[in-house]
């Protein structure tokens, strides 16, 4: 036999075969970053460097096909500084958070930074989330935006379609005219979906659109409706439980499903990363295998990376050393046949484009300005107010009686939180008030421009002086997230990226969010995710009453909805 020459060879590894979801003890190869020779006749191999795993597992590196590098706050570079130790090697980032505060300029831009790990993106399909009339953004993506992305070898598939009602019933539509781009210039690139609570005829509209995913919050049934209509479940953490999990096992449903994390704050992303979802997977009863395949080879093939997701000859060789696969305790990662270090690693210097650091134009308002009045003189109102849940970023629409003194409403003694969002791109330079019920209980004020999606200035608060804190210091930092009592900003996360990203190391930036966290619940916000739930006050595409700088809308219907009745 030939001698072989190779970069690496692994020995005495229990390694993953992805095609029969079983380990088996075989000998790996790597060449020049690929997985070269799967083999248990390595005598005549001369390799380079040899890695004795003497009993540990090896697995292809994780893939995250649905995610948001902007909800981490951070940078891709940064980002994969964090996430690699944990065994992510490959993501798809969404970044329609950048692309709505610049369009396709700051998206390029943001786009055009290293990172450790390969970073592919999709389109952001919904810029805005809706249309223009429902809410102003820096940026948009229109149809002819589509042949400049979709020539960029990054670009893999397009972005989550959120817009139900232009997806289902307006044929003229921005996201409608998108689809037909992508679709004439790439047939079979992947279309990614956002659809909460659709079923039945709702549901056929949306996948006949073309439309073949789904990362939604999901339930037992949802998850076999819309496979057996032909959508692909991208499984996040708020939809894992043994009933879902125990459903696609005894329905068969592997290969139409993957892991995904979404969303992941800063603070959790220094705990771990998609590792914690396949954790929690086989906690809630899938088997090792069955979790690492949905972590690993479904999401790569599903977004047509035939390159990767196994150990198999010609795939990139990123993989990962298992102390045990139960525990899926992470021994040490490699990324193209290298060991990645367990630090984070000091980022070089990058400049993204004046769009996204000069993003923030709006005018600083004064305490009068808070102020909510109505026509009428003295009496009670009827208000359609915002009502949160403690866990998930719903919300419902409830009535509340409210008392007028000389034009204005008395909010504060139903215990209401008053929400203003400005628009704050130098467009219009709107200003929009909402109630919100089940919020801040206590005196303060939380504000971001980190507000899904159009991402203009927000702030709630129970008390004046500290909402206005929040907005002329948003303006000042040109972005962020902030808690104020009595009048005074008490803790901030700077995001002058574009008022949604900061450049510092996931490692302070955790620390940052996680007092950030603790005093929003000091001032009685309490929900599973605190930080998501306030900054989705204001996504209209996530039911069921949300606002803009346009005002109150019913989600499904996209109807304006007026505060006072």
């Amino acid at each position: 036999m030939e001698e072989v020459k190779v970069d690496l060879l692994i020995n005495n590894a229990h390694v993953y075969n992805s095609v029969t979801r079983e380990f088996q003890n075989i000998s790996v190869t790597v060449m020049e970053g690929k997985f070269y020779w799967l083999t248990n006749d390595v005598a005549n191999i001369e390799a380079n460097q040899v890695l004795d795993l003497n009993g540990k597992y090896l697995i292809p590196g994780l893939i995250d096909s649905h995610m948001h590098i902007e909800s981490s706050m951070t940078t891709p570079q940064n980002f994969g500084n964090a996430v690699a130790k944990f065994g992510t090697t490959t993501v798809i980032a969404d970044a329609h958070e950048i692309a709505n505060v610049a369009g396709v300029k700051g998206l390029k831009s943001y786009m055009g930074q290293d990172s450790i790990i390969d970073v592919f993106y999709a389109i952001p399909s919904s810029v805005p989330s809706t249309n223009t009339d429902m809410e102003t953004t820096g940026g948009t993506i229109i149809a002819e935006d589509i042949e400049e992305l979709i020539s960029n070898p990054k670009v893999i598939c397009l972005g989550e379609a959120m817009n139900f009602q232009g997806i289902t019933s307006e044929p003229n539509s921005l996201i409608r005219k998108i689809i037909e781009r992508v679709h004439s210039k790439r047939p079979t690139m992947p279309i990614e979906g956002h659809c909460p609570k659709y079923t039945g005829l709702d549901l056929a509209k949306f996948i006949y659109s073309g439309v073949t995913s789904d990362h939604t919050q999901q339930t037992a049934d949802s998850v076999v409706e819309k496979i057996m209509n032909g959508m692909f479940i991208q499984l996040q953490r708020k939809s894992i439980n043994e009933e879902i999990l125990r459903t696609i096992s005894s329905q068969k449903l592997f290969e139409h499903v993957a892991l995904v994390t979404d969303d992941v704050m800063p603070d959790d992303l220094q705990v771990g990363h998609l590792n914690e979802i396949v954790k929690l997977v086989i906690k809630n009863g899938l088997s090792p295998e069955e979790a690492i395949y949905l972590a690993t080879y479904t999401p790569a093939r599903r977004m047509g990376l035939w390159d990767r997701g196994s150990i198999m000859p010609g795939r990139v060789a990123d993989f990962v050393v298992l102390d045990d696969i139960n525990t899926f305790k992470i021994d040490s990662v490699y990324k193209n046949g290298k060991k990645v270090g367990l630090e984070e690693k000091l980022d070089e210097k990058f400049t993204f484009d004046d769009s996204l650091v000069n993003s923030a134009k709006a005018q600083k308002l004064n305490l009068k300005d808070f102020d909510l009045c109505v026509e009428k003189k003295n009496g009670k109102v009827n208000a359609n107010v915002i009502q949160i849940s403690k866990q998930g970023t719903f919300t419902k629409k409830v009535s509340k009686e409210l008392r007028v003194d000389n034009h204005k409403v008395c909010w504060e003694e139903a215990g209401l939180a008053l929400l203003m969002i400005q628009e704050r791109y130098g467009k219009t330079g709107d200003i929009t008030f909402g109630l919100v019920d089940q919020s801040i209980t206590q005196l303060g004020a939380i504000g971001a421009t980190w507000a899904h999606d159009h991402h203009n200035i927000m702030v709630l608060g129970t008390e004046i002086s500290s909402m206005l804190a929040i907005q002329n210091q948003l303006i000042e930092k040109q972005g962020g997230y902030m808690v104020a009592k009595k009048g005074k900003v008490t803790v901030e996360v700077g995001l002058p990226v574009g008022g949604v990203v900061s450049e510092l190391p996931i490692k302070i930036l955790g620390d940052q969010v996680r007092e950030l966290r603790k005093q929003m619940r000091e001032l009685g916000y309490v929900n599973t995710n605190e930080i998501m739930s306030f900054s989705t006050l204001s996504l209209l595409v996530s039911p069921e009453l949300k606002m803009s700088d346009k005002g109150l809308f019913d989600v499904k219907s996209q109807a304006l909805v007026k505060l006072f009745e």
